[in-house]
């Protein structure tokens, strides 16, 4: 299931969730919104929100603003794995 994760790349929170996925293996796309207005819009369409980091399931699954823990619940709930 491909994983697409917004972020500010100078926002600490953003940091921590990359490092997060990447420590455990997992594969996504890193997009950073500030690099187009487009990737700011389209986060802000499939949220709701304006904060980063924002999480985006293959599937539409939405984790808006969190921190790790919240990350790795959300991934155990969609069945989501490495």
């Amino acid at each position: 299931m491909p994983l697409k994760l917004y972020v500010k790349i100078w926002c600490p929170w953003c940091v921590m969730a990359w490092e997060w996925l990447d420590a455990r293996g997992f594969r996504y796309q890193l997009i950073d919104v500030e690099k187009t207005r487009a990737d700011y819009d389209d986060m802000i369409r499939l949220s709701g929100q304006r904060r980063t980091p924002t999480l985006v399931t293959g599937g539409g699954a939405v984790l808006p603003d969190f921190g790790p823990e919240e990350l790795e619940s959300f991934l155990k709930k969609h069945s989501i794995t490495p």
